[in-house]
């Protein structure tokens, strides 16, 4: 890099699970380059208060309350974002998580449907409906995956649709990348150690948490702004000759 601020100027992103965590940083990251934000998450208020941070930093964004779910209304989830906008979405980045802690035998094939619906079945879907009419228009993009070390580095036991999920996002990345290179849409994915966002609440305080944290040389939780940087970079200019990659931010957690 020169020195130069990463600019998002004259493209419009949709953003996933925008309401917190993860999303939410990314969506004023992208912002404050100049990017148009479509906030995209099932919690109203949520999206708002988000959309007012975003202004109040001078920023451009749009709330679209939407519940992904298994993204079977993609393309209208795109058109919509699109017609907000007033340009085709160019950039999107699949933040949106959920989780459900329990032993393998435990699970239920609900369960496995709910995680793997909306890490895995979603992203494909959202990403073929941003990608249709930039491949038409004739237009680059980015699409960006917020992924896990249980991508490809880890194992977590209790956590196996989640695992699975996110380890289908490297090969459904792969996949893209390759297909879609020719139109000028790179696909790439950021696999993320440990965060304290709400998603891991629910393991504060536990042995498990510690031992999350300890492990990563840098000694301490990554937090959402870590991989909100990494995203914007990812979805900029600046990382032009970068597709299909996978790039870990974790504190050295997978080295250690």
């Amino acid at each position: 890099m020169t020195g130069q601020a990463i600019d998002l100027g004259g493209t419009t992103a949709l953003v996933t699970g925008a309401g917190s965590g993860i999303g939410a940083a990314t969506a004023a990251e992208l912002a404050r380059a100049g990017g148009r934000v479509v906030l995209v998450g099932r919690r109203a208020g949520r999206l708002e208060q988000v959309r007012e941070r975003i202004a109040a930093g001078g920023g451009t964004a749009f709330t679209l309350p939407w519940d992904i779910g298994r993204g079977d209304d993609a393309e209208d989830l795109v058109a919509a974002a699109a017609a907000l906008a007033g340009d085709d979405v160019s950039v999107l980045v699949h933040a949106a998580g959920n989780q459900v802690r329990k032993p393998a035998t435990d699970m239920t094939l609900d369960d496995w449907d709910s995680v793997t619906g909306l890490h895995l079945r979603a992203a494909f879907a959202l990403s073929r409906a941003v990608a249709r009419p930039l491949i038409a228009a004739g237009r680059p993009g980015a699409v960006l995956y917020v992924g896990s070390l249980t991508s490809a580095r880890a194992g977590l036991a209790g956590t196996v649709a989640y695992g699975a999920a996110k380890s289908g996002l490297l090969g459904l990345m792969r996949t893209l990348a390759v297909e879609w290179a020719v139109h000028g849409i790179r696909v790439n994915t950021v696999a993320v150690g440990f965060v304290a966002t709400e998603m891991t609440r629910d393991i504060d305080g536990t042995p498990a948490r510690q031992a999350l944290v300890s492990r990563a040389p840098l000694g301490r939780p990554g937090t959402p702004e870590d991989i909100a940087r990494a995203a914007a970079f990812l979805s900029s200019g600046y990382a032009s000759f970068i597709t299909g990659e996978c790039l870990t931010v974790d504190g050295g957690w997978s080295v250690a």
